[in-house]
């Protein structure tokens, strides 16, 4: 199922300014906050969505390669194992709770909206990593499974990844009562005005440790190897950035993971050049062969496939194979493969060779008024004098 445009999802225009596109997030997540929809399974997909175009528009820098490349371009193809959807409600109240100052709590209007049992606890973040995966033209072309090993921190297997040796070394803090914040209500000439802060007790784990792991040192995470699957959509190219959510780096006591971002690298192929979608070919062709016609074959992407020179060719024409390209990125459209023709000139000819070429450029058939040979010919002269 394909997804909605960003910008439709936040209903702004995609000129839209850094501010317009945070004011319109801010009005969507409040309207369809889940404190104020409780049980309303919808509102709950409608907020995390406008979550997940707001993390896109609200990053210059993923916001163009989305406006460049689509849902592709920041991880969103259908299928291919990328991407930004998926969020869960501890990442987005961990990712954008400062929007509304404080986390979602302590905005006023709704009644018991800043009372949830989630309450503002902090989520800690793991760091995303970074690798490059290098393919090859016939991996781009077709879209290629990658396995690869990376190094990062993981959860701890003796824990469970809450950082406690065993379940009694484990209790919510005392004092922000396990939600990580301590929200104190003071009394001003506006009224009252509620404002949270960070528990100074746990440091906004919500939990105390009385016995840390020892494989982890109470931290929940250490340090191990993970093969990863990655699956690259067709028609990438050199420097895309794509994103696996969650398979960054653990976060400590059991929060959210990072991402693993991959760069994107081509290797050269030994006879293709590309050109965004289009594939260029040169093919060498002798001078009789230009002149009479001759039968080739030309590489493709996805094999070799037999072309016609027509008799007469001039040196530089260029022959489109359409649909030989490679394909766009998140859609149905396809590149198309340019063969440039280049007439080889020999530097060096025997006597004979050079008696009959002598004969042929005094032939009518090879007088450049008659629309003969004058680019083969006037070439040759040049060499030959």
């Amino acid at each position: 199922m394909s997804k909605r445009d960003y910008y439709e999802i936040l209903e702004v225009s995609k000129s839209a300014s850094a501010d317009e596109i945070k004011k319109a997030y801010r009005k969507k997540a409040i309207k369809y906050h889940p404190d104020k929809n409780q049980g309303d399974k919808a509102a709950e997909e409608k907020f995390k969505e406008a979550a997940e175009a707001y993390e896109v528009l609200s990053s210059p820098e993923k916001r163009q390669r989305y406006d460049q490349f689509g849902h592709a371009g920041v991880g969103g193809a259908a299928g291919g194992g990328f991407g930004g959807g998926g969020m869960s409600m501890d990442d987005i109240f961990s990712h954008f709770g400062d929007i509304f100052g404080g986390g979602f709590g302590g905005f006023s209007g709704f009644g018991g909206f800043g009372g949830s049992s989630r309450g503002g606890r902090r989520v800690n973040k793991g760091s995303n990593l970074r690798v490059k995966v290098k393919l090859n033209l016939e991996e781009i072309a077709n879209g290629a499974e990658k396995k690869i090993k990376v190094k990062k921190y993981v959860q701890c297997k003796s824990c469970g990844g809450n950082g406690a040796a065993d379940s009694s070394s484990y209790s919510n803090c005392s004092t922000c009562h396990g939600t990580g914040q301590v929200t104190r209500i003071s009394n001003t000439i506006l009224g009252q005005m509620q404002t949270s802060s960070t528990c100074p007790t746990c440091g906004g784990d919500g939990k105390n440790i009385t016995n840390k792991c020892a494989p982890c040192a109470g931290e929940g995470i250490v340090r191990d190897e993970e093969v990863i699957s990655l699956n690259i959509p067709a028609g990438v190219e050199e420097g895309m950035q794509l994103s696996v959510s969650g398979k960054g780096n653990a976060a400590r006591r059991g929060g959210v993971n990072g991402d693993l971002l991959v760069l994107i690298e081509e290797e050269k192929h030994p006879e293709l050049v590309r050109d965004g979608n289009n594939l260029i070919y040169s093919l060498n062709i002798s001078i009789p062969d230009a002149i009479l016609g001759t039968p080739v074959e030309i590489p493709t992407v996805e094999g070799k496939v037999k072309v016609k020179i027509e008799p007469g060719t001039q040196p530089g024409k260029i022959l489109r194979l359409r649909g030989k390209g490679l394909p766009e990125v998140n859609s149905y459209g396809r590149g198309d493969l340019l063969v440039q023709i280049q007439v080889f000139i020999p530097k060096n000819i025997s006597k004979d060779d050079r008696k009959a070429i002598e004969k042929l450029q005094t032939s009518e058939s090879f007088d450049p008024s008659n629309g003969g040979g004058e680019s083969f010919f006037s070439r040759m002269k040049n060499m030959f004098e």
